[in-house]
């Protein structure tokens, strides 16, 4: 069979920031598939450890194509360095070919009258800083060439926010609009975004038991799809994005049709 198509990431150096859960881990088992040699990022040691063990086990026969390292972007004021020790760690031997973000920290919604600024600056430390000061450093350390991409996360609630939402929709707009930047400044290094709808991942797992049956029927019925999202369908849009050396600048948005209905 010709590799014409299914050896694109073979042997491409991918990170994935948020990779030890949700998304970003079944976008890092999705690459190793494909032939990559993935590093994913969390922010905990032992949630890393698990995520490892997870991947490895499912993955048997490329384990040793993945691997881990600690960064924390939760201190605003360590963001960039944490994400230039995490760079520089894993670029020792060669630069990256691809870059995933798909991390983020608990959502609290609170209604936009209770918003004070500090609150509003520390939803946006993950979520916003971190991608923006990512894409400042990123360039000394990947590929300089179409084949090399950045994809970045934002979300549908941007579109269609329920009540609460301001800030997080605010920050979603504002990561779309740093996916479109650096997809000028980086050039031709590409940058594109995910906008996934509801995603059945770990965050549900905050759920009380009695009420997730429901809270999941709510999401089915707001979609065209009679569905709720998972984690590996919603890797398929981040690997197209590596693949396809002519996307940048695009958004990808993976929601059922949530927007319509």
């Amino acid at each position: 069979m010709s590799n014409k198509y299914n050896g694109v990431l073979a042997n491409a150096r991918v990170l994935v920031l948020g990779g030890s859960s949700g998304i970003g881990f079944c976008v890092a088992e999705h690459a190793l598939s494909l032939g990559a040699i993935v590093t994913i990022s969390s922010s905990r040691q032992s949630k890393l450890d698990d995520a490892l063990k997870r991947l490895k086990s499912s993955m048997p026969d490329v384990a040793d194509n993945a691997y881990g390292q600690v960064c924390d972007l939760s201190d605003v004021k360590s963001i960039r360095p944490n994400l230039e020790t995490l760079l520089k760690t894993i670029t020792s031997t060669q630069l990256l070919d691809h870059i995933i973000f798909t991390a983020g920290d608990g959502i609290k919604i609170r209604p936009v009258a209770d918003l004070h600024l500090e609150t509003i600056q520390k939803l946006g430390h993950v979520r916003f800083f971190g991608p923006m000061l990512l894409g400042g450093l990123a360039k000394d350390y990947m590929k300089s060439t179409k084949t090399s991409s950045i994809t970045l996360t934002s979300g549908t609630n941007i579109k269609k926010p329920g009540k609460g939402w301001t800030t997080v929709a605010g920050y979603g707009a504002g990561t779309e609009g740093i996916a479109r930047g650096l997809a000028v400044d980086l050039a031709p290094i590409r940058c594109n975004v995910v906008s996934p709808g509801a995603v059945h991942t770990e965050m549900f797992d905050d759920i009380p038991e009695d009420r997730l049956p429901a809270v999941l029927e709510n999401f089915r019925k707001r979609s065209l799809t009679d569905s709720v999202g998972t984690p590996e369908e919603l890797s398929e849009a981040y690997i197209y994005l590596m693949r396809c050396s002519f996307a940048t600048g695009s958004l990808i948005e993976v929601n059922g049709g949530s927007l319509l209905a």
